[in-house]
């Protein structure tokens, strides 16, 4: 849980780099990519985590409109990571201009539930990791490139002078 909406801020924000590292590496021939025949698409993987946030943050009093909830999955891969990138900036600075340190503690009803505003945040980033790890392992079967997130990936391990992991 956070302490202040700075350290909300900050996490927020590193876990959005990482989503826009991962996002980066996408191609348009990726998109399709499936783990089985009735599995989603990556392409609907990585548009979930983009609508998720307009979807759940207007559920507050924070109005993501970049980006409609219900929006068709744009066509190719950069105009995701565009979206992406419009949702999150909006999030950050709709969070930085309305809510205070004492706003982490109000609450608000979430799916018939109560949750604080802290735990809607934190929510909304373990629910962005959780399909980030998704999104790796489709990622790996269209031939893409994995960077690594919160350690190296298989292949960065010789950055560091170190045979992959096994």
């Amino acid at each position: 849980m956070f302490t202040s909406i700075q350290e909300a801020l900050k996490e927020l924000q590193n876990e959005s780099d990482a989503t826009q590292k991962l996002f980066k590496n996408l191609t348009d021939d990726s998109l399709s990519q499936k783990v089985y025949a009735e599995g989603r698409t990556l392409a609907r993987l990585v548009w979930h985590i983009v609508t998720s946030i307009v979807e759940m943050m207007n559920k507050t009093d924070l109005k993501i409109t970049e980006v409609a909830e219900d929006a068709p999955i744009p066509a190719t891969a950069n105009e995701i990571l565009e979206a992406y990138q419009k949702v999150s900036a909006s999030l950050l600075a709709q969070i930085n201009e309305k809510w205070k340190n004492e706003s982490l503690v109000e609450v608000l009803n979430m799916y018939g539930e109560d949750w604080s505003k802290n735990t809607i945040l934190v929510v909304l980033m373990k629910h962005e990791i959780h399909h980030r790890a998704q999104m790796t392992v489709l990622m790996r079967q269209a031939g893409l490139k994995v960077p690594g997130l919160y350690g190296p990936a298989k292949e960065e391990w010789s950055q560091y002078n170190m045979p992959p992991m096994e």
